[in-house]
């Protein structure tokens, strides 16, 4: 049975996508069956992955509303092992359509599960909000994954969402567990950066994966491509960032050997 992970933060602008992305990307390269579910109305993992999508072509909103099967909205991508569940602006009007559900909150979760025996990972990019499609997407995950930048009002953004966490711990997925906090857009020259992390380490201790994202420049402007980073430019230091969580988090793993992630052939 594979195992889903949401990467969620109701702060917007910390890396989320970018993290969806890439590490769906570095688990394919280390060939991991890996599934991306795009789950935020901007589509930005959908166009990030390379995925052309247009309004007509099926994606996570019929899958949602049960207007197509899940594998009927399966698309592939330029890696062997990863497959993606599109978004497009369509999802924009999901929350309100899906009030009228009954167990609206576990709507994704119903709709993942014929999913599971085909992938090992499904990572599930969240929008930036706490809305009833993040609730869907923590309500069906195993674990959550969240990005934390390293700036001034971390902390407090973290604790809301652990807050929220809690809540569907009691009330919807008692299964919910934390996969990870990671550091992102990381400058370890500035003393703020520096002092973030130290707090965060201290707080959470080995909840927080040692590898870190560094702020990158080839990393910011892949998405502009439509690339991931490792098939951007597999030599920068954004795209050794992410194999390294990719490592890191297959060795957390439960009976999972370390990870041998090569350099993806034909990349720039």
């Amino acid at each position: 049975m594979g195992k889903i992970i949401s990467i969620a933060n109701q702060k917007g602008g910390v890396g989320k996508t970018t993290t969806a992305v890439n590490l769906a990307a570095s688990l394919a390269i280390a060939e991991r069956k890996t599934l991306l579910v795009d789950l935020d109305p901007q589509g930005n993992a959908t166009s990030g992955i390379g995925y052309e999508s247009d309004d007509n072509q099926r994606s996570i909103y019929q899958a949602l509303l049960g207007l197509a099967t899940p594998q009927e909205v399966l698309h592939q991508t330029d890696f062997a092992y990863l497959d993606i569940i599109p978004a497009n602006p369509d999802l924009i009007g999901a929350e309100v359509e899906l009030l009228q559900f009954e167990r609206r909150e576990f709507i994704l979760a119903d709709r993942l599960m014929p999913l599971l025996g085909s992938y090992q990972y499904i990572i599930i990019d969240c929008s930036p909000s706490l809305g009833l499609l993040t609730i869907n997407s923590l309500t069906a995950a195993h674990t959550i994954l969240i990005p934390l930048q390293s700036e001034y009002y971390a902390m407090e953004g973290l604790g809301q969402l652990l807050h929220t966490v809690n809540r569907i711990q009691e009330t919807l997925n008692p299964r919910l567990d934390i996969e990870g906090i990671l550091l992102t857009m990381m400058d370890q020259r500035t003393t703020l950066a520096r002092q973030v992390e130290k707090e965060v380490r201290q707080h959470f201790g080995s909840l927080v994966y040692e590898s870190i994202i560094p702020r990158n420049v080839r990393l910011s402007e892949s998405p502009s491509h439509g690339k991931p980073i490792a098939l951007y430019d597999v030599s920068s230091t954004g795209a050794q960032a992410y194999f390294q969580l990719a490592d890191e988090f297959l060795r957390r793993q439960p009976n999972v050997m370390k990870a041998e992630i090569a350099p993806v052939k034909g990349a720039q």
